[in-house]
This record gives structure tokens, sequence and C-alpha cells, in this order.
């Protein structure tokens, strides 16, 4: 009996000293279980990089998932029971990570479409008034601070895959939503050129968001605090 006893006092003193530690980043495993290592993004293409990116616009998007302006099953139930505090904690810490980026993946489309895509990201289209995405996203294209995400080191399929998702409503932002406009006035050809453009961009060092932009929006967006 003794024995027995000596035994699961040993076990349950072994099994304390194996139980992790309660910290952010080991609660956190469930977002890099999808998201990989450190939020730097899924094999896949279809996860993406949350490591660094602007701490209010990762706020955002917890928050988004929460109220059903976007919609993915495995985000929404993870989120939905969470306060806003511990959303802003848990994109402040995604936020503060600094890690490199890969280097992007071999470019299969035509030179013709590539160029397609660099006039519309770094010129836009005045007669269709579509602003360029470096007058948002920043000259970078690394975002800016606090709100508004990098497009760089994101793969093509999920950048095709968003503007797709905010074209027929299946991706939200707080009104007035300013990117759903954009999408909707891009033709399909207009978004596959400028998501293989900007997937084939290299991240530069520093590949932090902008401190602001050298001019106003182009447009109200109502998820960028005036």
């Amino acid at each position: 009996m003794r024995l027995v006893l000596a035994m699961l006092l040993a076990w349950g003193a072994t099994g304390a000293a194996a139980a992790p530690p309660d910290t952010l980043a080991q609660r956190l495993q469930a977002c890099t279980a999808c998201h990989g290592k450190e939020g730097r993004a899924a094999a896949d293409g279809y996860h993406p990089r949350i490591a660094g990116k602007p701490a209010l616009y990762l706020h955002h998007q917890l928050v988004n998932f929460r109220e059903g302006r976007r919609r993915y099953g495995p985000m929404v139930y993870l989120v939905d029971h969470l306060n806003d505090d511990y959303l802003r904690e848990i994109a402040g810490h995604f936020a503060a990570l600094d890690l490199p980026y890969p280097s992007p993946a071999p470019v299969t489309e035509p030179a013709a479409t590539l160029q397609q895509g660099e006039r519309l990201a770094l010129h836009g289209d005045a007669a269709r008034k579509l602003p360029a995405c470096t007058a948002c996203h920043g000259k970078a294209l690394t975002g800016v601070a606090p709100a508004i995400p990098g497009l760089l080191g994101l793969p093509r399929d999920y950048l095709k895959g968003q503007i797709g998702a905010w074209t027929n409503g299946q991706r939200r932002a707080h009104t007035p939503d300013c990117m759903a406009d954009i999408a909707r006035r891009l033709t399909p050809e207009d978004v596959s050129a400028v998501a293989a453009w900007l997937a084939s961009r290299p991240v530069p060092v520093p590949s932090k968001a902008a401190d602001s932009l050298p001019e106003p929006l182009p447009l109200e967006c109502g998820s960028v605090p005036r």
C-alpha cells in the first residue's frame, strides 16, 4: 500500500512539473497551428502571415470574425467568446514579432500580366477611380500603422481569394468599407494581375509598417482612424 501511495505521489509530482506554462505564447499555439510557426504563414497559401502586421489591423480582423463581418468557421469558433481586451492582447503579441520573410515564389505569369499588376499597384487607374495600392498600403507596400496591413509577403492565391471575398460580400469591414468598394471595380483580369505582381515582390528590410502616409487616403475607410 505504501509503495502504491509513493508511486502515485511521484506521478503527481512529475505530472505537475510537466504541465505547460500558462503564458500567452503557449495559449496562442491554437493560432500558430494554422498560421504557421510564430504566425509566419502556413505552407498551403491560404492561411496568411500574422506576425508583424499592425496591431489595430489584427484586432479589427479578430473582431470582424467574432461579429460576423468575416466568415471562417475555425476562426469564429476561436474568438466567439473572447472580449475586446483579450483580442487586443493577442493582436499586440503578433504585431510585436519582427521575423524575416521568405523569398517570393517563382513567377509563372506572363510578363504582360505582371506589367498590368504593377501599373495598378503603383499607379492605379484614374479613369475607373481605382487608387494605387501604394496610396493606402504605403509606398513600400508594407502597410501603415496602426491599421493598414502590408500586401507583400502574401501568396498570390490568398490575395485573389480575399479580393474575391470582398467582391461577393464574404469579407466585410467597418463602414465605409473602402476595400469592398475598390474590389468591386476590379475585373477578374485585374485581380489576377495585381495578385501575381504583389506575390512576386520581395519584402524589403526592414519590413515594418510605415508610421504614416505622405498624403491623405484617397477615400474614406471605416477601419482606419481619422
